[in-house]
């Protein structure tokens, strides 16, 4: 038991940390959660509905705070005890949870009524997963930081397996979705208690500074991210993700109910197949989370390269087909690679960047990445809705494969801090 003990602490890190582990149990927990509610509430809005746009309001909902408030989040973050921010924001997601459970199961929930939920919870979000991801250091410190992120990313990529299975029964089992609403705000009551007996034992009190506005204090961490390289491509290239791949998931129940057509057709086969279908792209990513947190310190340039690659290509090929068993394992790449790109993109900014910098750092990479997604949700869904599904799945693919590949050769023939620097 010891050498196992042993063997783990060696290949991760993260764990000798008793902190950081009570926040990886309850957040492992929670995202399970955060999975279920995930799976159902699109499944949900689109059997109200049936129009594949509603799946782009909902994402354009969720994410549009990102756009508002995640940049002014990355200057307030380093001001909070981002353990007490990461609780309350909890509290707030929970409360949202709570609220489509109540509408749902009494059968009152309307597609408003989720788009305004949608709101708040990525009102909440905008500002918790700056705080979130700022904390790790303080709690697992900087030289386990990479193997805490790996962790991390691996919890939630477990969770997005189990999460959709558990939905797709509760589901089957009371035959409303609400139930799955409620569980998913219990599940967040178990950060918060992670959290409260956890400490920030890692935390580096800041030096006193002379007071600065929040503008002036914004631009610092921009003049950095100019000056560097390897942080600027990599959240260009995730902004690249946010608005032309990530969208395309969001029409995954679409993809289940009516470009997958079996002879025989029921609201309990198409949970299930969409059910499937989310669990193919959990798979990967939980495969991919291991996969980085085992092989911490391998080569980034390359590893991303993969991650780009196994994303990119597989989507350009969802949009060709209408096999369930190829969508299956199609998906279940496009999982892998959307894992390993976010993780090396996120090892590769924040081993770099100084502490006193990392939130607004992160709040850029975070705005990147999720605050230009709603402009994307609305396009994505807008070409499902005019041209077809699998047209806007293949012109997201393509326009990844030549936005990325052209941000790839600008950053790699700079003579100084190249992308490939890692």
């Amino acid at each position: 038991m010891s050498s196992l003990k042993n063997w783990l602490l060696i290949r991760f890190p993260a764990l000798a940390s008793r902190d950081f582990v009570l926040f990886l149990i309850g957040q492992f927990i929670s995202v399970i959660g955060t999975w279920m509610q995930a799976t159902a509430l699109p499944y949900l809005a689109y059997r109200i509905s049936g129009r594949p746009f509603d799946l782009g309001l909902i994402g354009f909902a969720t994410t549009l705070p990102t756009l508002l408030f995640a940049l002014p989040a990355g200057v307030y973050v380093e001001r909070l005890d981002k353990r007490k921010a990461v609780m309350l924001l909890q509290a707030v997601m929970s409360i949202q949870a709570f609220g489509l459970a109540f509408l749902a199961g009494t059968g009152r929930l309307e597609v408003w009524h989720i788009l305004v939920l949608a709101f708040i919870y990525g009102s909440a979000i905008a500002v918790e997963v700056t705080a979130r991801q700022a904390m790790l250091i303080e709690l697992a410190g900087k030289e386990a930081l990479p193997s805490a992120i790996a962790l991390q990313t691996t919890a939630f990529n477990l969770g997005r397996v189990l999460g959709p299975v558990c939905a797709a029964w509760l589901i089957a089992a009371t035959g409303n979705e609400g139930t799955v609403f409620l569980v998913n705000g219990i599940s967040y009551v178990f950060v918060i208690i992670g959290l409260f007996f956890a400490q920030t034992r890692f935390r580096v009190e800041k030096e006193a500074e002379p007071a600065q506005g929040i503008q002036s204090q914004f631009k610092q961490g921009l003049q950095y991210i100019s000056s560097n390289a390897v942080v600027l491509s990599a959240i260009l290239m995730s902004t690249l993700l946010g608005f032309f791949g990530i969208p395309l998931v969001q029409q995954i129940p679409a993809v289940a109910r009516d470009i997958l057509l079996p002879v025989l057709n029921s609201e309990s086969l198409i949970a299930a197949r969409t059910s499937n279908l989310y669990t193919a792209q959990g798979i990967g990513a939980v495969t991919a989370a291991l996969m980085m947190a085992y092989f911490a310190s391998a080569n980034k340039s390359s590893t991303l390269l993969w991650g780009q690659l196994l994303f990119i290509l597989p989507v350009i090929a969802l949009g060709t087909t209408t096999d369930p068993t190829l969508t299956f394992f199609l998906l279940l790449l496009i999982g892998w690679g959307t894992v390993v790109q976010l993780v090396t993109m996120n090892t590769m900014i924040q081993v770099r960047v100084p502490n006193e910098l990392r939130g607004r750092v992160f709040s850029v990479y975070f705005w990147g990445l999720q605050g230009v997604a709603p402009f994307g949700s609305i396009l994505i869904g807008w070409v499902a809705q005019t041209w077809g599904v699998q047209a806007a799945i293949l012109s997201g693919g393509i326009a990844c494969l030549f936005g990325i590949g052209l941000v790839r050769l600008i950053f790699t023939n700079k003579p100084v801090s190249r992308i490939n620097e890692a």
